[in-house]
């Protein structure tokens, strides 16, 4: 019988009893924070960090894997409405619907979202597209590949190199939602129902080619064409880039999917900021690659940074996913934000946290006539309350713009 461990994300850590190569796997994958109780043999202590969602470890000889879950803070429509803005901040989750039906927990939630997206986008059928193909063949179609015929045949008549379009159901769009399928039908937690209904979009989409483990995933434009495909394929593409390491040294399998709340929060927090810059002068640049001295030598990557025409950088934002405890946030973070705003000459920096016990502090350097300012944005608000604080920074951090 499967042993399953429930978690809560950032909450104590909790001893569990558990196999040590399970605790040891556990430790080595990061999933959780996971050590040896040193007064229990055989128990482990394990803390969840900002990854949410659920995975099973495999013990080789055993039939009994483990199951751990880690359940987000945030309520699940709350969860889904900031990484569907994330994902297509124009698209149909503006406003948060996300379908998760009746499931309350995040990996059923996910599953039946993602099933009922493919379901819309294929309502009409598949979409069609052009392949280029390139193959072997013994009739020439399209065109010939002259330095694979010379190179592979010797001058050899048959077969021809030779590589032509094809229109096909097999393109990128269709790749990437089979891809999804096939990863939440391996997925341990996937309800029946939801699982009986995602083999029935496996059999539809049974002509194309699911994306290889480990190679990249196929890449695709926005168009007119596929606009019925994009809140699927925004989805497809979370459930692939979030799944887990598969296997770990000594033949232990670690199965499943999570979410990076750290990575989740800031992409919520920078895509809306970009957003409220439209219609200006302004444009925002999301992990924009600087460096701290003269010499380039020491490297910083900002969450977001707004620039003016001409490139000259106007005001910077990093996002934290975390709550100011009593004695208030780290230390660390004002230190890091002065260094982006001397790097960049600035004299505002903004730092955005996932909840406060203010909604608002400002920090005076001495000597430097800097200030930082520390913002609190209130997950646990509706989606409409979460854009309109974020609408407030954004016009507060553009009042205080340098000329």
């Amino acid at each position: 019988m499967t042993q399953v461990i429930e978690l809560v994300e950032h909450a104590r850590a909790s001893g569990h009893m558990l196999p040590d190569a399970v605790g040891r796997a556990l430790a080595a994958s990061k999933v959780v924070e996971a050590s040896p109780d040193p007064y229990a043999p055989g128990r482990w202590l394990l803390r969840a960090g900002s990854k949410v969602g659920s995975v099973a470890i495999g013990i080789p000889g055993s039939g009994a894997p483990v199951s751990v879950r880690i359940t987000p803070k945030v309520p699940i429509e709350r969860l889904f409405f900031i990484l569907g803005y994330s994902l297509d901040p124009q698209g149909n989750w503006r406003d948060g619907q996300v379908d998760v039906g009746e499931q309350r927990d995040l990996l059923p939630a996910l599953a039946h979202a993602v099933e009922r997206q493919i379901d819309r986008s294929l309502r009409q059928g598949l979409l069609q597209g052009y392949r280029t193909t390139e193959e072997s063949a013994l009739v020439v179609r399209g065109r010939i590949r002259e330095a694979d015929q010379i190179r592979r045949r010797l001058g050899a008549a048959l077969p021809v190199e030779v590589a032509y379009d094809e229109f096909t159901t097999d393109i990128a769009e269709n790749q990437l939602l089979r891809g999804a399928v096939e990863r939440l039908l391996r997925l341990p937690g996937v309800p029946r129902q939801v699982r009986h209904r995602l083999l029935h979009q496996r059999a539809r989409l049974a002509d194309v080619t699911p994306p290889v483990a480990g190679q990249p995933l196929p890449a695709w434009q926005p168009s007119r064409l596929n606009a019925r495909y994009r809140p699927a394929l925004h989805l497809a593409r979370a459930v692939l880039d979030g799944t887990s390491p598969e296997h770990m040294p000594g033949g232990l399998r670690i199965n499943g999917f999570l979410f990076d709340m750290n990575r989740l929060f800031e992409d919520f927090v920078t895509v809306a900021l970009r957003e409220s810059l439209r219609g200006t002068d302004l444009t925002g640049a999301l992990q924009d690659p600087l460096h701290l001295d003269e010499a380039d030598a020491i490297r910083m990557r900002p969450d977001f940074v707004v620039y003016r025409s001409g490139g000259i950088p106007v005001a910077v934002v990093d996002a934290k996913y975390k709550a100011e405890k009593r004695a208030g946030y780290p230390d660390s973070d004002l230190y890091q934000m002065l260094a982006y705003c001397t790097a960049l000459g600035l004299p505002e920096g903004h730092l955005v946290y996932a909840k406060g016990n203010a909604p608002h502090a400002a920090h005076q350097v001495r000597h430097t006539g800097i200030t930082l300012h520390q913002h609190a944005l209130d997950l646990n608000q509706d989606p409409a309350g979460l854009l309109a604080d974020l609408a407030v920074l954004s016009r507060q951090m553009r009042a205080d713009l340098p000329v």
